[in-house]
């Protein structure tokens, strides 16, 4: 399937990464189409207009509120549409690209790896024009190439994305924390990062080889009145559960949006 994207920025590099493939792509001015080009192989173009008429999926990677914009030009070449914009549902997407087969996803940053999870949004019941049963297998199936794809009612995308689209930054946060007070108890830097990155990598393979058994994966590390314990207290008493359902909240339901 050969893929346009339309923007490129850091999520439209993030995916030519994963996909390893040369790109063809385009932005508005900011020269990076031709950095991108440059890096992966493929062709910067000079509109998008060009992107549509050439690819057979246009990836939508420009800002969001550049939605109609865009459409204004390609909504007439464009084959079929896969949205990684921010807060763009299925149906915006679909009134801005009539008679067009139309997808919204929301990868992590991580799929520059292969080890991003991509949100795909099934739309509610009449939000879609476009049904192509066998199209969407295949663009969930170059997706998948990135790393896992996880299926969510268009309703919960919000609060799927406020675990995985900001979850990388969470979990350098996490880390940067721990590294942090390893440092002040006297561990070299370099030594504390890797120790904890390559746990956090290790205890997410754990939980995942265990089926998401959370509590399975603690019991196995935490012995009655011994350190974890302690270390886990510890943690419960700094609010550590509240303070990530308060995060939640504030990703899902922003200040001004009521909801």
């Amino acid at each position: 399937m050969k893929v346009g994207l339309i923007g490129a920025g850091n999520m439209a590099r993030a995916l030519a990464r994963g996909w390893g493939d040369p790109v063809l792509v385009c932005d508005s001015g900011s020269g990076r189409a031709r950095s991108l080009a440059q890096e992966f192989g493929g062709e910067a173009v000079s509109s998008c207009v060009e992107v549509a008429e050439r690819a057979e999926l246009v990836v939508l990677c420009h800002k969001p509120y550049q939605l109609d914009q865009v459409a204004d030009q390609i909504a007439g070449g464009a084959r079929a549409v896969a949205s990684v914009l921010g807060a763009t549902s299925t149906r915006s997407l679909q009134d801005a690209y009539p008679g067009v087969p139309v997808y919204a996803l929301m990868p992590n940053t991580p799929v520059q790896l292969r080890q991003g999870i991509v949100v795909h949004a099934q739309p509610e019941p009449g939000a879609t024009d476009v049904e192509d049963p066998q199209l969407q297998e295949r663009v969930l199936a170059l997706f998948a190439r990135l790393g896992e794809v996880v299926s969510v009612p268009e309703r919960l995308i919000g609060v799927a994305t406020a675990l995985s689209g900001v979850g990388p930054a969470y979990q350098a946060l996490l880390a940067e924390a721990q590294i942090d007070a390893a440092v002040r108890a006297g561990l070299a830097p370099a030594t504390a990062a890797q120790l904890v990155t390559a746990t956090m990598s290790g205890s997410a393979a754990l939980i995942a080889a265990r089926g998401h058994d959370t509590l399975a994966v603690r019991r196995e590390v935490t012995s009655p009145g011994g350190s974890t314990a302690r270390g886990l207290a510890a943690l419960e008493r700094a609010g550590l559960r509240t303070a990530f359902q308060d995060a939640l909240d504030a990703v899902v339901s922003p200040p001004g949006r009521s909801g």
